[in-house]
């Protein structure tokens, strides 16, 4: 939790009606479970998207599987082991020729659209919970009734910090250098090279030469040498390609600014997290001092999880979609070495039923989350089942089952009338309500240690 005082507040809508989909545009083909999430701190969301969920502002939803037209599947990349492929290279260096030279490319990205995200917040509006004050149950005459309940707790919560985060530079990480041969023009019959000239030599090493010094002579300072093996054959990394995009190209440099944006996550910085602290940021993308892009990323204890990404339609053809995904993997890479556990890059859903869809696939390695063990499970041993079916239990191990089933719905904890306690409180103090297979149906959802956790409000 962020904090002693600190929970997370969901109110459970449940899935009952259809929606239309993003994807196959049925319109009411698209089944999922939501909750409004008043507040949330960044564990208890890391461990509900760990269990199929994803939001969309505050609303946070699981697709209902075996019943949603177009199953979605949540995708991680383990972004420590990922290396560019030839298409991701491609995008690359079209995004530093345009940089560098200003050049648009003509034809239209193809198969990078974007995800569908759930428009409704739900079946009913939600309900204005109070974040402060949270009350003691008075439950002296039911001790003796549920003498195994834990005691209901006194909360004060804490206000959400919305405090603009401080900007982060590009990366300024090495690039290698390849050292060209000379080029000689066949001499004139008894006339040999001038030994008073230098050889020639291209203007692609002369540029590379320069670009060299110049950032040898910007970290000289620091005692950084930038220059690698002359005869390496290791290949480049993802790091170099974007860095290599950018030089030679101060005021034309994309920039980043986080900022917490309107998101349930509450902002915490522990010592042992990165710099900025966890929760919710917005990355722009600037190009002479114009906005051309925007993503939304969630910063968590395990993950960098892509939210969505908004680009102006100008800069279509320079596959925004694509290049921010290498930025954020890059910029996850870059998180874990000021927080080990942080090493994965969350993509939001895989949909295999959906063609465009699949680019997502192409960051490896990557895995799918069985929806039914919630165990992760290869990207390449999960293909074959999904070309055979839309949905597929991914885990092919029939003992895999799920770990945090919940076993005791009792112990799930409610907010009713700003007071916390925990369901078999709330059940034997209210007799008469018939919430049970509701408060079952979300507990089994979420899992037992969220639903010992989070919050379930009660009006």
């Amino acid at each position: 939790m962020a904090g002693s005082n600190s929970y997370t507040i969901v109110e459970y809508f449940g899935g009952d009606d259809g929606y239309r989909c993003g994807y196959c545009k049925n319109d009411k083909g698209n089944f999922s479970h939501g909750m409004w999430s008043h507040s949330m701190t960044v564990q208890d969301y890391q461990d509900l998207i760990d269990r199929g969920w994803r939001r969309s502002g505050k609303y946070v939803y699981k697709p209902i599987m075996k019943k949603t037209c177009c199953p979605q599947y949540t995708i991680r990349c383990h972004a420590l082991n990922f290396q560019p492929s030839k298409s991701h290279k491609k995008i690359l260096k079209k995004m530093s020729k345009y940089i560098s030279k200003g050049e648009l490319p003509t034809a239209q990205a193809d198969g990078e659209p974007m995800d569908s995200v759930c428009e409704e917040a739900g079946p009913r509006e939600p309900t204005k919970v109070c974040q402060s004050d949270l009350k003691v149950v008075a439950n002296a005459d039911i001790k003796d009734e549920v003498p195994n309940c834990s005691a209901a707790t006194e909360v004060q919560k804490n206000s959400v910090d919305s405090t603009a985060g401080s900007s982060e530079n590009s990366q300024n990480d090495s690039t290698s250098v390849s050292e060209g041969g000379t080029d000689a023009k066949a001499s004139k019959p008894g006339l040999g090279a001038d030994p008073s000239r230098p050889p020639c030599r291209k203007a692609k090493d002369l540029r590379k030469e320069r670009r060299l010094q110049k950032d040898q002579k910007r970290q000289h300072g620091a005692g950084i040498s930038l220059a690698k093996p002359a005869n390496t054959n290791q290949p480049k990394t993802l790091e170099e390609f974007i860095s290599e995009s950018l030089e030679d190209n101060s005021s034309d440099r994309l920039e980043f600014r986080r900022f917490l944006c309107d998101s349930p996550l509450e902002a915490e910085h522990p010592p042992d997290g990165p710099e900025m602290g966890y929760g919710s940021f917005h990355q722009q993308y600037w190009l002479d001092g114009r906005i051309v892009a925007v993503g939304v990323i969630d910063i968590l204890p395990a993950c960098v999880s892509s939210v969505y990404l908004y680009y102006h339609p100008d800069f279509t053809s320079l596959s925004l979609g694509s290049y921010s995904a290498l930025r954020e993997i890059a910029f996850t890479r870059k998180l874990q070495k000021q927080s080990t556990k942080l090493c994965y890059y969350y993509l939001g859903f895989y949909v295999h039923s959906c063609p465009k869809m699949r680019y997502k696939g192409q960051y490896r390695p990557a895995d799918l989350l069985c929806p039914e063990s919630y165990t992760w499970v290869s990207v390449e041993q999960c293909i074959p089942l999904l070309n055979n079916s839309r949905y597929a239990r991914l885990n092919q191990d029939p003992d895999a089952g799920d770990s945090q089933a919940v076993k005791d719905v009792g112990r799930a904890l409610v907010l009713h009338k700003r007071t916390v306690m925990p369901y078999i409180v709330y059940s034997c103090k209210f007799k008469g309500r018939s919430d049970t297979a509701e408060v079952q149906e979300y507990a089994s959802l979420v899992g037992q240690d969220c639903a010992e956790r989070i919050l379930l409000y009660r009006s």
